[in-house]
């Protein structure tokens, strides 16, 4: 399974009673998809860094969980179907099991096979008769 992280603004004009309501029909849609919710972070009313629907404040919600792929695409279809769901954004989250891999891969990369002592004496004779054929340069006093 994947581990995903999910910010979303709610409108500051939304009673309190709402904004849980909100925040738990969220988070239960997590749970119907067979998703398992590792943190929900709730910052409450936060000042925008920019105006969003002239709105200059919002509440924030971060959700950390894991699951399958249509959890993140479910709750997306949610957020869009609710007003007062000002911004979202889901990311999808490296455990280190990934991380591991993606560095061992460019190592792998990056490793080349070592030269073999012909090639190596194959290209030192190259560059020798290169060097041979240039004609010397003259120095003007």
């Amino acid at each position: 399974m994947r581990q995903y992280e999910t910010a979303f603004l709610i409108s500051p004009n939304v009673s309190e009673e709402e904004t849980e309501k909100i925040i738990l029909q969220m988070a239960d849609i997590i749970s119907k998809k067979k998703g398992k919710m590792i943190k929900q972070d709730v910052w409450g009313k936060r000042r925008l860094a920019y105006p969003i629907q002239k709105f200059e404040e919002a509440i924030y919600v971060f959700f950390h969980y894991e699951g399958e792929p249509g959890i993140p695409t479910e709750l997306e279809r949610r957020f869009k179907q609710t007003e007062s769901v000002v911004r979202y954004l889901t990311v999808r989250k490296e455990t280190k099991e990934v991380v591991r891999e993606k560095k061992s891969e460019v190592r792998e990369k990056k490793e080349e096979p070592p030269v073999s002592e012909e090639e190596e004496v194959e290209v030192m004779d190259v560059d020798q008769e290169e060097a041979s054929n240039e004609e010397p340069v003259e120095k003007e006093e």
